[in-house]
């Protein structure tokens, strides 16, 4: 079985289209659009598979939609336990402009996912065996108590496994609350995190080492876009720069980026190589056009080129 799992509330199916341009009260002609199936724990297993890892994905699928998102992920092998639920899985629309290259976004409200499902899916967490890493990802569906995640910690605490926790507002609080290794959040969250409306980038460092100093969290690293990450310990605070590329889509990179590093984890690499490989796979997915996630190629090409400059102390 594989050491790493992740879990995932809230999948999707996302579409990708382009046009030639976004016109108001006029009929637009796409291009033939592109499904893969999405949410954040999903495109962690997925871009896990990419890298040559393996993981397990844990998430609920309904009706059709939830049939044909099956089909999906067993074209790209990725090993799943499904909990079948009784909503529909959700859609989502991505849609490139190519006047612009602007991408727009459109992502459909979750659908509400039953008691006994999500209890479901935290039971078969709590029963895996010998799982070092557990990835809990993505947005909470209606439904879905706010404190998942943090029953997540505990499970993860009672079991010696390590959890990541890459999501946002209460949910991500409630789970820093309850102790885990490591969460990925990008300034906005981690200002939320500290009851502040808004992060100076000069201030991150400090700001992280205020998490780390309660023991809920050994490890933030904290995603700042084209200014790369900042991986934040008890010890080290280190800034790591993206190198410049062209960039053709956003969608994924975050999950790319925490499936470089948990992948890393895995193979006992050490933090710093950890993150700089991260920062690779991420930067490595906003080179391919809508939900496509990075490329095992374009990922080792980057970290060589990471690795070979000096990342900054803070």
């Amino acid at each position: 079985m594989p050491a790493i799992v992740t879990i995932t509330f809230s999948p999707c199916i996302d579409k990708s289209t382009t046009v030639p341009a976004l016109i108001a009260e006029k009929k637009l002609q796409c291009t033939n659009p592109k499904l893969e199936p999405g949410g954040g724990g999903i495109n962690v297993a997925r871009a896990i598979k990419k890298l040559g890892g393996e993981a397990i994905a844990i998430y609920p699928a309904g009706g059709y939609s939830g049939n044909y998102f099956k089909a999906l992920m067993q074209n790209e092998n990725v090993q799943s336990v499904i909990i079948e639920s009784a909503n529909e899985t959700r859609e989502n629309i991505i849609v490139l402009e190519e006047s612009t290259n602007q991408q727009y976004r459109f992502g459909m409200p979750g659908t509400t996912l039953l008691e006994n499902e999500w209890q479901q899916c935290l039971t078969t967490v709590q029963e895996m065996k010998n799982v070092e890493y557990i990835v809990a990802s993505g947005s909470l569906p209606p439904g879905v108590p706010v404190d998942i995640f943090a029953r997540i910690a505990a499970i993860a605490h009672k079991n010696n496994a390590k959890l990541i926790v890459d999501t946002s507002g209460e949910a991500l609080k409630q789970a820093v609350n309850e102790g885990l290794y490591m969460i990925k959040p990008n300034l906005g969250e981690l200002s939320s995190l500290l009851g502040k409306e808004e992060l100076n980038i000069e201030l991150v460092d400090d700001a992280a080492r205020t998490i780390i100093a309660k023991g809920k969290c050994e490890v933030v690293v904290v995603s700042m876009g084209p200014a790369g990450a900042m991986l934040v310990t008890k010890e080290l605070a280190l800034q790591i720069m993206p190198p410049a590329v062209k960039r053709k889509s956003t969608v994924g990179a975050g999950d790319s980026m925490v499936a470089g590093m948990v992948l890393s984890l895995a193979e006992n690499k050490s933090l710093t190589e950890t993150v700089q490989y991260g920062v690779a796979c991420g930067t490595a997915a906003t080179m391919n056009p809508g939900t496509e996630l990075c490329r095992k190629e374009d990922a080792d090409y980057l970290y060589n080129i990471i690795r070979s400059k000096p990342s900054v102390l803070h």
